[in-house]
């Protein structure tokens, strides 16, 4: 889609942010495979330790001491459905999805936050939860990924403290009820 294209769009009607990153990047948002499982390593660990954050270095080491890797890794990733945004290079982000409606993964690289690939996965995740029938979707949200779930619906059920390592993190069990369709 040229840019005059998205200018009378615009001009239309005011699209999301997640339209407009459908719009302005040449890659919509599409379902990860055994082959991108290197990749989203490499999206995790620049997200945690490299990203904005409000957790301390010592906290983000503790989390994220290395790039995840192997047989384990490999096996974790085939158990979810896992939305990937790219963009002509690489993988910008990724959300999973596996039953019960839990999201494990929500991880945006640095460049990419705020460009509404959250929220664009994050559709994603929706429409799969909703064609499964998932009366609800639930996740363990960072300090820095508890804004972004609020912004789609979902509200905090118990804030939490767990220790990795020696260290604590604060984060927030939340939901979103999903209503039949």
């Amino acid at each position: 889609m040229n840019l005059s294209t998205v200018n009378r769009l615009v001009a239309v009607k005011r699209p999301s942010r997640a339209l407009l990153y459908i719009m302005l990047h040449p890659h919509t948002p599409s379902w990860a495979t055994p082959a991108d499982h290197d990749e989203l390593a490499d999206v995790i660990f620049d997200a945690v330790r490299n990203g904005p954050s409000q957790y301390t270095d010592a906290q983000r080491a503790a989390w994220m001491p290395e790039r995840r890797s192997g047989p384990e890794w490999d096996a974790r990733l085939a158990a979810k459905s896992i939305a990937i945004g790219r963009n002509d290079t690489r993988i910008l982000g990724l959300m999973s999805i596996e039953r019960g409606g839990y999201i494990d993964f929500a991880f945006i690289r640095p460049e990419a936050q705020g460009t509404g690939l959250f929220r664009a996965l994050f559709n994603m995740v929706e429409v799969h939860a909703r064609v499964a029938s998932e009366p609800r979707l639930w996740v363990h949200a960072s300090l820095m990924a508890q804004p972004a779930f609020a912004a789609v619906g979902f509200s905090v059920v118990e804030h939490q403290v767990v220790q990795i390592g020696d260290q604590d993190f604060k984060r927030a069990l939340m939901e979103k009820h999903l209503l039949p369709v």
